[in-house]
């Protein structure tokens, strides 16, 4: 496929990431008019456009330059060892890759499974850790079901990305070692870039990372007494210093910061304690740090 002086992502035609990938761009303030069954799509807004193909396919279009840019899971990228740079995690798309084996069995250990048969999509990773704990195993590669293979007895255990854990419990598996933790990447080329490309691609890193720091906080007013403020300020975690507004009551003020989420549970009742009434948390749609 010619390359073009458009920006060019990849990303995954369909399956778990292609959704939040479409958000996340949308919401770095790039418009697209539908994205379902075609394999490119131009931004109405952007000197970008998508190329939607197998998520397996991605890591290699962008090493090659087919792509400029591409967002997929560290677990491919690792698989396929491809030459690319990582620019930074996304933060969805979470899971791991992980060693199950039959509940049925008496297997407690991945470092039990010496010279039996492993069924994985992810021969290179999987190979790699059981050379790394010193054992000999069969590797069997697998490109879908893998989770079925024990029972069909192709297999003495295997090596499959778990999410949630359920679908190993489906089909009677125990997990016994996650060998890598992953979430979805944006990965460059390490082709030279037009200048133009490379701005870009700049503007897109700063939007994404203040999209983060949003999804990760939240706007916080509360009205206090004004001899209570000194207190409150120690209390909060702001990114930067409050800003404090004078209410109808000259010895009440109106305290408005920023606060990682995770953070305000633990100071609630802090803030209470000091005085502080009135407390509403909103979400924050972007933000630039």
């Amino acid at each position: 496929m010619e390359n073009t002086d458009t920006l060019r992502i990849a990303i995954q035609k369909s399956g778990r990431l292609t959704d939040k990938t479409i958000q996340l761009l949308e919401n770095i303030g790039l418009k697209f008019d539908g994205y379902k069954n075609r394999l490119l799509v131009k931004s109405l807004n952007f000197d970008v456009e998508l190329l939607l193909i197998r998520d397996d396919d991605i890591p290699e279009y962008v090493q090659d330059g087919i792509c400029d840019l591409g967002v997929v899971g560290a677990n491919v990228t690792l698989e396929t060892a491809a030459r690319v740079e990582v620019l930074r995690d996304l933060d969805f798309g979470h899971c791991r890759l992980s060693i199950a084996a039959p509940v049925s069995s008496n297997t407690g250990s991945a470092h039990e499974l010496n010279g039996k048969r492993i069924a994985t999509s992810y021969p290179v990773l999987t190979k790699k850790y059981f050379d790394e704990i010193g054992l000999d195993v069969s590797i069997i590669k697998i490109s879908g079901a893998v989770e079925i293979t024990p029972r069909l007895d192709v297999a003495d255990a295997i090596c499959d990305l778990v999410s949630t854990g359920s679908t190993l419990k489906t089909n009677g598996l125990k997990e016994l070692e996650t060998i890598l933790r992953s979430q979805s990447q944006l990965i460059r080329t390490n082709k030279p870039l037009p200048k133009h490309k490379q701005e870009l691609i700049n503007k897109f890193l700063v939007r994404i990372e203040g999209q983060q720091l949003a999804e990760k906080s939240r706007y916080i007013m509360m009205n206090a007494p004004k001899n209570a403020l000194d207190k409150i300020t120690e209390i909060i975690p702001s990114l930067n210093s409050p800003t404090v507004l004078p209410l109808a009551n000259p010895e009440m003020i109106a305290i408005h910061t920023v606060i990682p989420i995770a953070e305000f549970w633990e100071v609630m009742e802090e803030l209470k304690d000091a005085g502080a009434t009135g407390i509403v948390m909103l979400p924050i749609q972007n933000m630039i740090n």
